[in-house]
C-alpha cells in the first residue's frame, strides 16, 4: 500500500486538522494563520515536525499533548517530562540495510490533511482492510535459519562446557579422598550395634578363604587380629615377604627369595610358628630359587601357612571383637542402594539399551560410570537374558584388567549397573582422533600384554569374551587398560563347547562366521586384529570408514591374508600372523597352554608380567587429568522413546533377580581406598561384649563423645566431671 508523505508545518504555521479548516470556519479552533494557544514557535520547536493529527491510513490519530509554559525566569515550568528511552539500534548488516531502505522510501511519520467540509470524520470512517504480509524471500528465510542454528549451537557448546567443568571438579574431589564426601557421610555409613548383627553371624558362611583372604575388610581385620599374637603375626609377615618376592625384578628375584628363606627358616628358634611347614618343602623351595626362580617357588610353603591359619587361629578370630566389627561392616554393605546414593553428571556414551553417564558416591566421593538399561527397551528387544548374563559375569570376575561391577539398583524406568569409571577414553578414540592413526609399536605391545592378562582372567573363569574391538578397551587415569561390555560374553561349561554367530563385523573369527563350535579361540583372533589395528591404523580386513558390503568383509576374513607394512617389526608381524591363523587348531593360544603360550612370544620379551599384573609398570601414555576423552554432549545421539511397550507385574521377578545392591569386594575396596574405614573405626565406639577381657586390652580405648553444650558447661565449672570421666582420663593416660 502506497503511503502519502507531506511536509511538517513550520514554526508558527497552524496544524492541519487541529484548529483550522481549509476554506472557512472550523469547530472552535484558532483563526487561520495563527498558532494554537500554548503551541507557539517557542513551545513547538523541533517537536512540531514529529506531531501528526487527523487521519493516517484511515485511522484516527490523537492530537499532541500541549507543553507547559516556560517559567518567566528562564527555568522550565511545570512538571518535567521524562525523556523516552531510545531503542537500541541493531548492528547486524541486514538491520542497517532495512534502515536505509526505510529512509529512502520515506517511511517517516507524515502530516495527513483533515477532512473537507461535508465529508465524514475519521471516527465515522470504515475500518481499514486487514494488512497482508508479503511473503518472505528465501534468502531471508535461509539467513534466519542459519542464525537460529548458530544460537542453538552456541547454547549447546555452553552446556557442554558446563557439563565438563562439573565432571572435572567431581574428579578432583574423588582423587582427594575426602573433599568429595557429603557433609552427612557419617550418618550414611553409621555402623549398627553388634546385637543387631546376630542374625548375620548365624547366616554368614564361615569360610577362611572368603572371610580372611578375598574380602578386603575381612583380610585387614584378620591381620589386625593376628598382630595381637606374636606367633600369628610372624605368619602374616612371611606371607607379605612372599608377596614382595613375587613382584620383584627378574634379576633380583633369586636373591630376594633366598633372603626370605634365611629370615624365616634360617634360625631354629623361629621355626616354631612354622611347624606345619614340612622341612622337605623348604628344601625344594631353596633348590628352585638357586636353579630357576619362579613365581610359584613358595607355593607349598604358603599353602601350609594358610592351612595352619584356617584352623584354630580362625576359630579364635570368630570369637573376637575384630570379627564383630567385620559383621557390622557386612551389615552396612547389605543395605539397599537407590538413585539417591549417587550424584549424577554428564553423559559419557551410549550402549545397546541406554546411555552411560558419570556418577559419584555421596558418602565416599568415589567416581563411577553408571550404565542405564531402559526397562521398556529391554522388554521390546527381549534382552532380559542378555542383561542378566552380563551382570552375573561381572560379579564373578575380579580382575585389574576387566571393569568391575560395584552396585546395581533400579529406577522407575531403568536398571542401572555402576561400573569402574575409565576417564582415559577408549582405544578407538586414541587410535583415530589423536594425531596420525595408530600407535608406536612399544605402546601397542604394552596394551596387548595387559589384554593377555585380562583374557587370562576371563578364561580362568571359563568365560569367552567374543567381542574384542577398540571401542570396548578403555583407559583409566594412569593409562592402564580394562576390558568392558561383557554383553556378548558367555560362560562355557567344563569339557563343553559353544557356538553362535555373534560379535562385530571385521573382528569375528572364521569359525564364528561359519557357525562352528569353539571355546576360547575367537578371543585370540580378536587380539590379533586389535594388535594389527593399533600398529597399522586400521583393522586387517576393513579400512577405517571404508564402505564395503558385509558379505565382502566376511569373504576377506575367510579367504584373504592380511597385508603388513613397514610399521611392523619382525616380532609384531609374527605374533599377528600366528593369532590371525584361519584354522583355530593351529592358532596361537589354542594349542593347550592358553595364555601362557601367548605370553612367551618374543614380542613380550621386555614385559615382566608379574609386575604388570600388580600394575607396577609405568604405561607409555598417561591421559591428561584435565581433559574429557569422550564426545561432546550434543554429539552423542539420544535414544528415541519406546512406544507400545508396557511394564507389568510379570517383570518384577526379573528386576528382583537383577537388583542386588552392593558387590562385596569392590565395595570394601572403596571403603578402604577412600579412608572411610579408617576414619569410622577410629571414631566409632565399640560396645560389644567380649568374653576374654585381656583381648580388649589390645584395642584402643574409645573416647566418649560429649555434646557441645556439655563441654562448654564443663569448662566453665558448672558441671563437675563424674567418676566415670576420671576413670576414662586415667585409662587414656
Amino acid at each position: 500500500r502506497q503511503r502519502e508523505s507531506a511536509r511538517a508545518p513550520s514554526p508558527g504555521e497552524p496544524l492541519a486538522g487541529v484548529g483550522a479548516v481549509p476554506g472557512g470556519g472550523g469547530g472552535g479552533g484558532a483563526p487561520a494563520g495563527e498558532p494554537l494557544p500554548g503551541h507557539g514557535a517557542a513551545s513547538l520547536g523541533h517537536r512540531a515536525a514529529a506531531v501528526t493529527a487527523g487521519t493516517r491510513g484511515g485511522r484516527a490519530v490523537r492530537a499532541p499533548r500541549p507543553a507547559h509554559a516556560p517559567d518567566p525566569e528562564g527555568r522550565a515550568g511545570g512538571r518535567r517530562r521524562e525523556r523516552p528511552k531510545q531503542r537500541r539500534r541493531g548492528w547486524w548488516p541486514w538491520q542497517r540495510r532495512r534502515r536505509q531502505k526505510r529512509a529512502v522510501e520515506g517511511l517517516q511519520p507524515s502530516v495527513a490533511p483533515g477532512p473537507a467540509p461535508g465529508e465524514p470524520c475519521a471516527e465515522d470512517a470504515p475500518p481499514p482492510p486487514p494488512r497482508v504480509r508479503k511473503p518472505r524471500s528465501r534468502r531471508l528465510q535461509r539467513r534466519r535459519r542459519r542464525r537460529r542454528r548458530r544460537r542453538r549451537r552456541s547454547s549447546m557448546e555452553l552446556e557442554n562446557i558446563l557439563a565438563n567443568s562439573l565432571l572435572l571438579k567431581a574428579r578432583q574431589g574423588g582423587r582427594s579422598k575426602k573433599s568429595g564426601r557429603s557433609k552427612k557421610w557419617r550418618e550414611m555409613l553409621r555402623l549398627p550395634p553388634v546385637s543387631q548383627c546376630s542374625e548375620l553371624r548365624q547366616s554368614l558362611e564361615k569360610e577362611y578363604s572368603s572371610l580372611c583372604d578375598k574380602q578386603p575388610i575381612g583380610r585387614l581385620l584378620f591381620r589386625q587380629f593376628c598382630a595381637t599374637r606374636p606367633a600369628l603375626g610372624r605368619c602374616v609377615e612371611f606371607l607379605d615377604a612372599v608377596a614382595e618376592y613375587e613382584v620383584a625384578a627378574d634379576e633380583d628375584q633369586g636373591a630376594c627369595g633366598l633372603s626370605v628363606l634365611d629370615t624365616f627358616f634360617g634360625d631354629e628358634d623361629l621355626a616354631a610358628p612354622f611347624a606345619e611347614v614340612p622341612a622337605q618343602a623348604v628344601q625344594e623351595c631353596r633348590l628352585r630359587l638357586q636353579e630357576a626362580p619362579s613365581k610359584d617357588a613358595f607355593e607349598e610353603c604358603t599353602r601350609a601357612i594358610h592351612h595352619y591359619l584356617s584352623g584354630e587361629p580362625f576359630g579364635e578370630y570368630q570369637e573376637s571383637s575384630y570379627f564383630s566389627r567385620f559383621l557390622q561392616w557386612k551389615w552396612l554393605e547389605r543395605q539397599p542402594v537407590t538413585k539417591k546414593t549417587f550424584r549424577h553428571y554428564r553423559v559419557l556414551g551410549k550402549g545397546g539399551f541406554g546411555e552411560v553417564c558419570a556418577c559419584q558416591v555421596r558418602a565416599t566421593g568415589k567416581m563411577y560410570a553408571c550404565k542405564k538399561l531402559e526397562k521398556k527397551r529391554i522388554k521390546r528387544r527381549k534382552g532380559e537374558a542378555m542383561a542378566l548374563n552380563e551382570k552375573t559375569l561381572l560379579e564373578k570376575v575380579h580382575s585389574r584388567f576387566v571393569v568391575s561391577l560395584c552396585y546395581t539398583y533400579e529406577t522407575r524406568a531403568a536398571l542401572c549397573l555402576v561400573l569402574t569409571i575409565m576417564n582415559g577414553g577408549d582405544l578407538k578414540f586414541h587410535i583415530y582422533n589423536l594425531g596420525e592413526p595408530g600407535f608406536e609399536e612399544r605402546r601397542a605391545v604394552f596394551y596387548a600384554a595387559e589384554l593377555c592378562c585380562g583374557l587370562g582372567d576371563l578364561h580362568r573363569e571359563r568365560i569367552v569374551y567374543r567381542d574384542l574391538k577398540p571401542e570396548n578397551i578403555l583407559l583409566d587415569d594412569r593409562g592402564h587398560i580394562r576390558i568392558s561390555d561383557l554383553g556378548l560374553a558367555v560362560q562355557i561349561p567344563e569339557d563343553k563347547t559353544v557356538h553362535g554367530r555373534v560379535g562385530t563385523l571385521g573382528y569375528m573369527a572364521p569359525e564364528v562366521l561359519n557357525n562352528e563350535n569353539y571355546t576360547f579361540s575367537p578371543d585370540w583372533w580378536g587380539l590379533g586384529c586389535l594388535i594389527y589395528e593399533m600398529i597399522q591404523g586400521h583393522s586387517p580386513f576393513k579400512k577405517f570408514k571404508e564402505k564395503v558390503r558385509r558379505d565382502e568383509v566376511e569373504r576377506r576374513v575367510r579367504k584373504e591374508a592380511e597385508k603388513y607394512s613397514e610399521k611392523f617389526s619382525q616380532e609384531a608381524k609374527a605374533i599377528c600372523s600366528l593369532l590371525l591363523t584361519k584354522d583355530p587348531k593351529q592358532r596361537l593360544g589354542c594349542k593347550g597352554e592358553g595364555v601362557a603360550e601367548v605370553k612367551r612370544h618374543p614380542v613380550f620379551k621386555d614385559i615382566n608380567f608379574r609386575r604388570l599384573e600388580a600394575t607396577m609398570l609405568e604405561p607409555p601414555f598417561c591421559p591428561d587429568p584435565q581433559a574429557v576423552y569422550c564426545k561432546n554432549v550434543f554429539d552423542i545421539e539420544q535414544f528415541s522413546s519406546v512406544k507400545g511397550v508396557y511394564l507389568d507385574s510379570t517383570d518384577a521377578a526379573f528386576y528382583r533377580e537383577f537388583v542386588t545392591g552392593c558387590v562385596s569386594i569392590p565395595w570394601q575396596n572403596e571403603m578402604i581406598e577412600s579412608e572411610c574405614f579408617k576414619d569410622i573405626n577410629e571414631s566409632e565406639i565399640e560396645e560389644a561384649e567380649a568374653e576374654d577381657p585381656e583381648e580388649d586390652a589390645h584395642l584402643p580405648v574409645p573416647r566418649r563423645r560429649r555434646s557441645l553444650f556439655h563441654r562448654l558447661l564443663t569448662r566453665g565449672g558448672c558441671i563437675s566431671t563424674g567418676p566415670s570421666d576420671n576413670e576414662e582420663q586415667l585409662s587414656r593416660l
